[in-house]
């Protein structure tokens, strides 16, 4: 039990929410979002005219749908305690597959999205197996299957575009309900799906189980290759449809997309585990930095600054937020240890 616990602990029954309404705001549970608010007014006082118009802000919202995605299904199998470098590539696989399937076989538009989700199920079947039964570190799996990936891509695609595809398709990426995009819509449910499996089922909770600690949840009875290997087919099929989207967004499958998504993912998903859950990975902290850092990298860019500028805001973020994950986490693992030593006295 950490310090938090304690003290709701002591609290009276009438106290008790109120604590926890200002545990949840409290600067050390969701800096994001004060950050988020001193970005939003630095840039707008320092570049007004376009920082504050209406097309940037909705710009903004759509153009990071993607990276969202891609982040929230990071979630899953880093919850599970396994990475996925393979989940930029899986993403381009998603992108070129259903675009082939369009343009090359001439298949239906839902077939087509459905086989190019089942070919990102596959590729995490296929890493949660040399993960679980060859035993092969999921760092070094994940490496290897982007190489594999990679060759995949240039391969069905000749090292081309391919082009032409349908407009019902692209509809499906361009489309607006009320002014706001259908990506966006379907981040908000993809979104929501995943949280309520992490945080509300036993499901979820054995995901958590597994990365906190993979030989006791075994020992506590939870199949935890199993639950390696479904984390690896969630994250990629979510970086699957990702590119599907991403496919009918640009017009044309595109052998050299995915890569550059995957240090933004990996930077909310770290920036996002400082958020709500203080160490854990979690969806809605994952969502909140994706917009938090998206922020950041526009207003620089606004304000005239250099093009490899996000490239330095992401690796600084990315290094800060490991580092913040790593003692948030270090600090609730030294309040349990403690509350297990008090208990015991």
């Amino acid at each position: 039990m950490d310090t938090t616990a304690k003290t709701e602990e002591s609290a009276s029954p009438r106290e008790r929410p109120q604590r926890r309404w200002l545990e949840a705001i409290s600067f050390q549970n969701a800096s994001a979002v004060y950050i988020a608010v001193i970005l939003v007014i630095v840039f707008a006082l320092w570049v007004p005219d376009t920082f504050l118009t209406a097309t940037t802000w909705k710009s903004l919202l759509d153009t990071q749908v993607i990276t969202a995605l891609v982040a929230i299904g990071l979630c899953v199998p880093l919850a599970t305690g396994v990475f996925d470098l393979s989940i930029g590539m899986t993403l381009g696989v998603g992108s070129v597959v259903s675009a082939f399937m369009l343009v090359k076989a001439g298949l239906p538009t839902p077939v087509a999205i459905l086989i190019a989700l089942a070919v990102g199920a596959l590729i995490g079947l296929a890493n949660g197996l040399i993960v679980t039964l060859l035993n092969v570190d999921s760092f070094i799996t994940t490496l290897g299957m982007t190489a594999l990936l990679t060759a995949f891509v240039q391969w069905i695609t000749s090292g081309q575009q391919i082009l032409g595809l349908p407009s019902d398709f692209q509809a499906l990426a361009a489309g607006q309900l009320f002014g706001v995009t259908y990506p966006v819509y379907i981040l908000l449910a993809v979104a929501f799906l995943l949280w309520y499996v992490l945080e509300r089922t036993p499901l979820g909770r054995q995901f958590y189980a597994t990365g906190g600690n993979a030989e006791a949840a075994r020992l506590a009875g939870v199949k935890t290759k199993r639950r390696i290997v479904m984390s690896f087919m969630i994250g990629s099929t979510v970086a699957a449809g990702a590119g599907v989207l991403l496919a009918g967004r640009l017009g044309t499958g595109d052998p050299t997309i995915g890569g550059d998504y995957l240090l933004p993912a990996f930077t909310a998903v770290f920036l996002g585990a400082t958020q709500f859950k203080r160490g854990r990975f979690n969806i809605w902290g994952t969502l909140v930095a994706v917009y938090i850092v998206a922020l950041g990298v526009k207003g620089i860019l606004l304000a005239g600054a250099p093009t490899w500028m996000p490239y330095l805001f992401n690796g600084a973020v990315l290094i800060i937020a490991v580092a913040l994950s790593k003692v948030q986490t270090s600090r609730r693992l030294r309040g349990r240890k403690r509350a297990g030593t008090e208990v015991q006295a």
